[in-house]
């Protein structure tokens, strides 16, 4: 395996500190498939809190949490509607279609900026001998392959009010919830309750080393449950790793602003030497490089980038994503700077 002096590739890749590996060692465990597991359980009764529900699910991935969360609200039939650029649609290996018969239509946007008009337009608001209905509009905050961008709380009160008095459900992809909310000096709660679901992960930039908590009612949790175990994903002692996911709660969501900092830093000096990326458009952890007209493709710059011990990712033939996590410092992002005069100079 390749080493990097600095590691871009993704927020995923951020390991447990000391302070959390003693907390996962000392967590009191059960049987969680029992619903005996009281660190699994205090961990879903705070995350549920924090984002106004009633409660929540620990899942071992985000997607799954997703997966669980589309699979309460579309039954096959009916569709969901989300941007085309989705992490549910473009990065969950066609779970929806594959595990639940759920189709789908997407809305493009700017940068996963969906407005109002765009996802109420496209809603199916009942049947006919033509047209599925419409049963859940998914949402992304923040937009992964957007560029890290926050979703305006305004845009998802609006389409909420013009969803709810049809029946249509919401479901919320808030993998990185809490850099919007950081970033937005937006409470969890603001967001949370105008969705009827809502998955949030826990080992990207909060750095557990593994899961996602779905919340929504206490009925619907229930209902998730069976699913859970359904799909092969019930757990048994793993108060282990819930233990992770409340010292992140405890430790790692204020210091986000130091990730989306450094981020905006290194865009800000990107631009100095090319065109490639606009620093407003950094709202968040995730720098999106476009090259659009430049000869160098993605692939191109990626190689550059590892010539100088910078790890990057090629999300598209010319978009290269570099994101920012608790394991980069202002030294690696210097490197990362020096790195991009490098390439783009």
């Amino acid at each position: 395996m390749t080493s990097y002096a600095v590691d871009l590739l993704s927020d995923t890749l951020t390991r447990p500190s000391t302070g959390m590996r003693a907390a996962m060692a000392a967590a009191e465990v059960g049987d969680d498939v029992f619903g005996e597991d009281p660190t699994v359980a205090r961990l879903e009764a705070r995350v549920a809190e924090l984002l106004g529900h009633g409660a929540g699910l620990f899942c071992p991935t985000g997607s799954l949490a997703n997966q669980l969360g589309l699979r309460l609200h579309v039954a096959p039939g009916r569709e969901l509607i989300a941007d085309s650029m989705a992490h549910i649609l473009r990065a969950e290996l066609g779970a929806a279609a594959s595990f639940s018969g759920i189709t789908s239509r997407t809305w493009v946007s700017d940068r996963g900026r969906v407005t109002p008009e765009q996802a109420l337009s496209m809603m199916v608001a009942g049947a006919d001998i033509y047209h599925v209905p419409t049963a859940l509009i998914a949402l992304e905050n923040t937009h992964n392959f957007g560029g890290g961008t926050i979703l305006p709380l305004a845009t998802i009160e609006a389409i909420r009010a013009g969803s709810q008095p049809h029946g249509v459900a919401m479901h919320l992809d808030g993998a990185r919830l809490w850099n919007a909310g950081v970033a937005a000096g937006v409470e969890l709660a603001a967001y949370g309750r105008l969705f009827d679901t809502v998955s949030v992960c826990l080992s990207k930039g909060l750095g557990a080393p593994i899961g996602s908590v779905l919340v929504g009612s206490a009925a619907a949790m229930r209902e998730a449950r069976v699913w859970r175990k359904r799909y092969g994903a019930g757990m048994r002692q793993v108060g282990i790793l819930a233990a992770a996911g409340l010292y992140a709660l405890d430790h790692n969501i204020a210091r986000l602003a130091e990730d989306h900092a450094r981020a905006r830093r290194f865009a800000d000096a990107v631009t100095e030497v090319a065109p490639v990326v606009d620093p407003a458009a950094v709202e968040t952890n995730i720098v999106i490089l476009e090259l659009g007209g430049r000869p160098d493709t993605a692939a191109d710059v990626v190689r550059g980038f590892a010539d100088h011990g910078v790890r990057a990712y090629a999300i598209a033939p010319t978009r290269v994503r570099l994101v920012w996590h608790l394991d980069v410092d202002d030294a690696g992002t210097d490197l990362a700077i020096a790195a991009a005069r490098a390439v783009f100079g």
